[in-house]
């Protein structure tokens, strides 16, 4: 058996049980020290992809000019400051996006700002983009060498009570962009527009809102493929109207989706939720799997042939993920499900992404791309 086989059975039943007595914010900001030594010693990035990373050509894509080894990625909102980015190859995924990066440092929500639901394999979250800022994340990044890793940078508007008109968040917005636009270790960028927990970010579900964004964001000539992270709970009809707004705005793809803010989602253990009331925050995980999940088989029956789709949301095992890409995703995002499960899970949701394959008689991932069941 494989020191991978051990590693899940262990994390679940000691390691775990463990960290989740304790404060998950102080959890997460040791995680991202220990990831920061990991990455920072080739010797320890060797070993550490011989226990958690998988290959297979089979998984392997190349989108909008970029190779992705595998179809499994590291969501924005785990490594917002840039700390993790040379380990997170090496522990499996295919891609990992930093930030949300602002363009003004801003040290986060009231707490608490990140908490477990167990029962309902959720996180509540109430970050808010906080972020350094652009400045000490650039100066971060470019000390690295990223040249074989594929790093995207999620881009918001800084949530400081200064920001609070939409010309203002789109300067910001473009400050950051502008900052970041030449970097060559960034493969891709992301657009966070759907961040409940940020007061100006938000704003720009709004078409009206998100134009004026997004012609400033053109005028700028990135050369970089840009996908929009969207909202979770929102009508049909406004997501094809802002995806219709991208498509015509030359925005590569989207993101489906950001966090639930309905604590009446039936997959919320009502006792956990309990605990969150009167508390500004929302929620990650098993309760955005659903409406993610429609969400993306929509817009990909109506737009998959004009652009790209990333799924996010409720990823625990492989057949999570093969659900997304047969839903019309072409990439697949998550955070909770390693939190929950383990580090080990990316490597076994790309190892059973392969066994899937080939139950289905297919020879590359990208030809499962929205093969579910029609409505």
């Amino acid at each position: 058996m494989s020191i991978q086989s051990f590693v899940g059975p262990t994390y679940r039943n000691l390691i775990k049980p463990i960290l989740f007595t304790q404060d998950a914010e102080k959890v997460h900001d040791h995680f991202s020290l220990v990831g920061n030594k990991l990455g920072s010693s080739s010797m320890t990035r060797k070993i550490t992809s011989s226990i958690f990373s998988y290959k297979n050509e089979s998984l392997e894509q190349n989108i909008d000019g970029i190779l992705f080894a595998n179809p499994i990625g590291l969501s924005a909102g785990f490594d917002y400051n840039g700390y993790m980015v040379q380990i997170m190859k090496d522990v499996g995924f295919g891609f990992n996006s930093v930030g949300t990066v602002t363009a003004k440092s801003y040290q986060g929500n009231k707490p608490p700002r990140l908490a477990r639901l167990p029962k309902s394999k959720s996180l509540f979250v109430n970050k808010g983009f906080k972020s350094e800022g652009v400045k000490i994340v650039e100066k971060r990044l470019s000390a690295i060498n990223l040249e074989n890793n594929t790093i995207g940078v999620s881009v918001g508007s800084s949530n400081i009570p200064t920001i609070n008109t939409v010309s203002k968040a789109i300067d910001d917005y473009i400050q950051t962009f502008s900052q970041l636009k030449d970097k060559n270790y960034i493969k891709y960028f992301e657009l966070n527009i759907s961040c409940p927990n940020a007061s100006m970010s938000k704003g720009f579900g709004d078409s009206n809102n998100l134009k004026q964004l997004l012609t400033e964001v053109s005028a700028l000539k990135i050369s970089k493929p840009i996908y929009i992270k969207m909202a979770n709970e929102v009508e049909t009809e406004n997501v094809d109207k802002l995806v219709q707004l991208g498509i015509s705005k030359n925005i590569n793809g989207f993101i489906f989706s950001n966090l639930v803010k309905d604590r009446k989602n039936p997959t919320l253990v009502k006792s956990e939720i309990a605990k969150f009331e009167g508390l500004k925050g929302n929620f990650s995980g098993k309760p955005t799997q659903a409406n993610s999940n429609k969400l993306i088989k929509h817009v990909y029956k109506n737009f998959g042939k004009e652009t790209i789709i990333i799924g996010c949301g409720g990823v625990f095992n492989a057949n999570d993920a093969y659900e997304k890409i047969k839903c019309g995703a072409s990439l697949v995002e998550l955070i909770t499900g390693m939190i929950f499960e383990g580090p080990q899970l990316i490597g076994e949701i790309n190892k059973g992404l392969v066994n899937l394959l080939k139950k289905n008689g297919y020879t590359n991932i990208s030809q499962a791309i929205g093969k579910g069941k029609k409505d």
